[in-house]
């Protein structure tokens, strides 16, 4: 055999022991999608600690965790929802794109049911905040890893009903309304609403009216309440 042929030979025989190896590591392959690094380390080492899974990768953006799904192919995606150029929703709908088999979990400080929503419509299967026990988070790989859900169809009929809650409140607000209300979440003043807006203070005193009328909005707090859960500010 020349040596062509056995440089043919020996590429093929290493591909097989890869494939083998592959076949017979049965753990959970986890990417961890996360853009502080001190938690993507902890995470890391929580999850390398149990005998039944691994973590394979880490990304930060939106961008690289498609990247990283689709080089890695990873089992299980453990998803923060803010990311650096955009959401953990983002993420998953981007990687059920190229990776439809791979499951996804998030894991965040999200508690609104917007995030809940998105991440859901993105085809994740549990949303865990952020200050769960760390056994929680084993726990519920394990569950997904085998096909199951932290979704239960009373939690996802609450969304659906929320979300439609939520279209039938936007509905009825006008666009300048929707951007009264957002500065106002965001703690802008009346005055101040106009003079962004190119209104008059009275003009802004007849919105803040009319949205404490359609949604019962009548302080700050109340308005930053109502536009989270508008998903008009984050």
């Amino acid at each position: 055999m020349n040596a062509a042929g056995r440089a043919t030979t020996r590429a093929y025989i290493a591909t097989v022991h890869i494939l083998i190896s592959l076949m017979s590591d049965t753990r959970t392959r986890v990417l961890i999608v996360e853009d502080h690094q001190v938690v993507a380390d902890g995470l890391a080492a929580l999850i390398n600690d149990q005998k039944d899974m691994t973590v394979v990768g880490h990304a930060g953006s939106v961008g690289d965790a498609i990247s990283r799904a689709t080089e890695l192919r990873p089992d299980i995606v453990l998803m923060d929802f803010r990311l650096t150029d955009g959401t953990g929703a983002d993420a998953g709908t981007g990687i059920r794109q190229v990776r439809p088999e791979t499951k996804m979990i998030f894991l965040t400080r999200e508690d609104s049911d917007a995030a809940r929503f998105a991440a859901l419509e993105a085809g994740a299967s549990a949303f865990i905040h952020k200050s769960r026990a760390a056994s929680e988070v084993v726990d519920a790989i394990r569950v997904v890893a085998t096909g199951g859900t932290l979704f239960t169809p009373r939690s996802i009929s609450a969304l659906l009903n929320k979300r439609r809650e939520v279209e039938t409140q936007l509905e009825r607000l006008t666009p300048r309304e929707k951007e009264v209300l957002r500065l106002m979440a965001e703690g802008a003043a009346s005055r101040d609403i106009a003079s962004r807006l190119g209104i008059s203070y009275t003009t802004v005193r007849t919105h803040i009216r009319s949205l404490g009328s359609k949604l019962g909005v009548h302080s700050k707090l109340e308005a930053i309440v109502k536009a989270r859960e508008l998903a008009l500010v984050e």
